[in-house]
């Protein structure tokens, strides 16, 4: 049966045989001069500055014994580091070479020093063995070897990405690599084919499809990749009818997209976390882009209900400057990288301003706006006139100015159970409570059912650490053997043990008042927690306006045995006496932690980061404060207030 996707499109899907590769495409080449050469100073200048400095560095080489320590030590970082750093070199060589239109004759010895560096890059990945990264090779995994297969590709995320830089890189540099370099294009298109249009038609069980329910960021991530290598390089190169072809993979991959699109909740969430809402639901959108670009009208899907939704969860997830609620493996910070360019463009499409004016402040708070995380975004961003005047104005006020029309008074997410409230609607100042339910088998899941965050005027003290970086065993069953993924780590109840992984283990009774006066989260959470650990343990997580102040109560009842503590991860100073604690961030912003000295005592722990990507969010440590309740008894009652510090 065919989705909703597939089914809107269905009848006008035929017309892609006819259309020429490229024909219709929202990227200019790059002798469409009246377009590259109207990007404005500042964004041009910031490209070939960064360029500049690239060129200078020699161009990170991919190892055979970096691949092979996935297997050896279960390091994937060293090998996917390079492999990301030599795509973003592409990138932002293309990028200039684009901008600055320069060619030279294929004899020519020099000339054009971005052009001449991007193809070497562009070889260096046509040459490399594989495309996909290790950890997720099960071909070399399944033949007992440490050395993929040139005959055998694996196709994932890291081939997708090289597809889709090799599909935007001729697309935007094609007249002139027919002219300095003869014979990279057909290349180029020959290792696309073998390393992920031929794999993508032949298997149909890929699992990253997602058939059985199970759809994740892969699929839209991969299906994009697809998409635009069919109606960029199927041009009949290859000899056939690459019409029928071309029209053969757009279908394919509707049919899997509508796998993902399926799986979506219709309040627009995404479980697996804000980073990931642009690796999946933000490559939706793109998708849905190439579509209308190339069929027009009838093959325009972005009025589907669920898009405008979805749509709003990165605004609805901010807490102030670039800080952002980091459910799953987002980090608590999501710096650059980021196409908010596909935000502000679809803000517009579907009549949200706010939305575009969040993607507006999030493009200037984190810099380098033509750094979109990718080619084909990078592009899209650097041609499209209306976001390159509007990153580029003269600002009236700070980048997320006091009055922020995207910050919602209060956001309820309910198939994601997340609430985000704050003291008053459209601005970041006084607190901001995010709480979440949910269960331990989400897609990129923490053990944190019943966490919450709290921030001073968009300052996140009461934290979620986040992910560190990736290794072999992240998705594996040792998992959970990672600090920062266990319950112990976040601001959860601990009734004498940890809480448990999978979709079993969750908030039940979940319930929400929302007021002028009271936005507030209740849920029985004893089901997070191994059989008959706790019969119930009650959590009421609530901002009052009036104090203000954020209260959380819990109680607890037909508890086994053990300790009872109460876990809170927290960023900043932190200082604890009997009753109350305080943490206070390097700019002043501070927290009051106060419950009944009586009732429990404050434990204070630093824990030293040594992870890089931790590092990013966090500086050098975060700190847990652990409240041990005195005399645990089967029932109880304790309740913890947070108000500012002055």
């Amino acid at each position: 049966m065919a989705g909703p996707l597939a089914a809107r499109l269905a009848p006008a899907l035929d017309a892609l045989t006819t259309l020429p590769p490229g024909g219709r495409c929202g990227v200019p080449d790059v002798t469409a001069r009246d377009v590259w050469d109207a990007v404005p100073e500042p964004i041009r200048t910031d490209v070939l500055d960064r360029a500049a400095a690239e060129l200078a560095r020699p161009a990170p080489p991919l190892l055979a014994s970096d691949w092979a320590r996935t297997f050896r030590d279960g390091e994937r970082g060293a090998y996917e580091g390079r492999a990301r750093a030599l795509r973003e070199r592409v990138t932002l060589l293309v990028l200039a070479a684009v901008l600055t239109g320069e060619v030279a004759a294929a004899d020519e010895p020099a000339g054009c020093p971005h052009l001449d560096a991007a193809a070497d890059g562009l070889v260096a990945f046509a040459e490399a063995s594989t495309w996909c990264w290790a950890p997720h090779d099960e071909h070399t995994a399944g033949r007992g070897e440490l050395l993929p297969d040139p005959d055998d590709p694996f196709l994932d995320l890291g081939a997708a990405e090289v597809a889709a830089l090799f599909a935007w890189a001729d697309r935007a540099l094609g007249p002139h690599l027919d002219v300095r370099l003869p014979g990279l294009r057909r290349r180029l298109r020959r290792e696309v084919e073998l390393r992920v249009l031929g794999p993508y038609e032949r298997v149909r069980d890929w699992h990253w499809i997602g058939a059985d329910g199970t759809a994740n960021n892969w699929n839209p991530w991969i299906a994009s990749s697809v998409v635009a290598a069919a109606l960029l390089l199927c041009d009949g190169s290859r000899g056939g009818d690459e019409g029928e072809r071309r029209a053969r993979l757009v279908v394919r991959a509707v049919h899997d997209l509508d796998h993902y699109l399926a799986v979506l909740p219709d309040d627009g969430g995404i479980d697996e976390g804000i980073a990931y809402w642009f690796a999946g639901a933000g490559r939706v959108l793109e998708l849905l882009d190439q579509l209308a670009d190339a069929g027009g009208p009838a093959l325009d899907a972005r009025d589907l209900p669920v898009l405008a939704e979805l749509l709003r969860y990165p605004q609805r997830m901010h807490l102030g400057g670039d800080h952002y609620v980091n459910v799953g493996d987002a980090p608590a910070r999501l710096g650059g990288g980021r196409p908010w360019q596909v935000v502000f463009r679809w803000g517009a499409l579907l009549g949200q301003p706010e939305t575009a004016a969040h993607a507006v402040a999030a493009a200037r708070e984190a810099g380098g706006i033509a750094d979109t995380g990718g080619l084909g975004r990078s592009l899209a961003a650097l041609a499209d006139r209306a976001w390159c005047r509007a990153v580029t104005a003269p600002a009236a006020s700070p980048a997320f100015p006091v009055e922020a029309p995207w910050l919602a008074r209060e956001s309820w997410l309910p198939r994601l159970q997340i609430l985000v409230a704050r003291e008053s609607a459209g601005s970041t100042a006084g607190l901001t409570l995010a709480v979440k339910a949910g269960h331990n088998g989400e897609h990129h899941n923490h053990l944190d059912v019943g966490s919450y965050w709290v921030a001073v005027d968009g300052r996140p003290l009461v934290v979620d650490a986040g992910r560190p970086a990736y290794t072999a065993r992240t998705f594996g069953p040792d998992r959970y053997d990672a600090w920062p993924f266990r319950s112990a780590w976040h601001n959860v109840p601990e009734p004498g043990g940890e809480q448990e992984p999978g979709a079993a283990y969750g908030a039940r009774e979940v319930d929400v008042s929302l007021d002028a006066q009271v936005s507030a989260l209740r849920a029985e959470l004893g089901g997070a927690y191994p059989a008959g650990l706790v019969a119930r343990w009650e959590r009421e997580v609530r901002l009052e306006r009036g104090g203000p102040a954020v209260v959380v109560e819990d109680r607890w009842a037909g508890r086994r045995g053990g300790p009872v503590l109460l876990r809170h991860v927290l960023d900043g100073r932190v200082e604890a006496g009997e009753g109350w604690a305080t943490v206070t961030a390097p700019d002043g912003a501070g927290l009051r932690a106060e419950w009944d000295p009586r009732a429990a005592a404050a434990v204070v722990e630093v824990r030293a980061l040594d992870d890089a990507l931790l590092r990013q969010s966090w500086g050098a440590r975060l700190t847990r404060l652990t409240l041990a309740v005195a005399e645990p008894a089967d029932s109880g009652r304790i309740a913890v207030r947070w108000s500012r510090a002055h």
